[in-house]
């Protein structure tokens, strides 16, 4: 960690419960902002795939058999 953020650390650590938990929202907000190039990717793909699996290009598996293995390992 750099200084300033060994110091902010020292800072937070002095405040309240509560205080804290703003603070901490407060820094995910920051880093939980979606990226609109990715997100149209993502889109893209999604409907790509829509339309392969309405054109019988691609099979389905059903819930049982992704989630039967771990069911296995429990």
């Amino acid at each position: 960690m750099t200084q300033s953020t060994v110091e902010l650390a020292s800072l937070a650590a002095k405040l309240s419960p509560s205080e804290r938990l703003q603070l901490v929202e407060t820094i995910l907000a920051t880093l939980d902002k979606p990226d609109p190039e990715m997100a149209a990717a993502w889109a893209n793909e999604a409907e790509d795939r829509l339309v392969a699996y309405k054109r019988g290009e691609i099979l389905t598996v059903s819930e049982a058999e992704v989630f039967g293995d771990l069911d296995d390992r429990q």
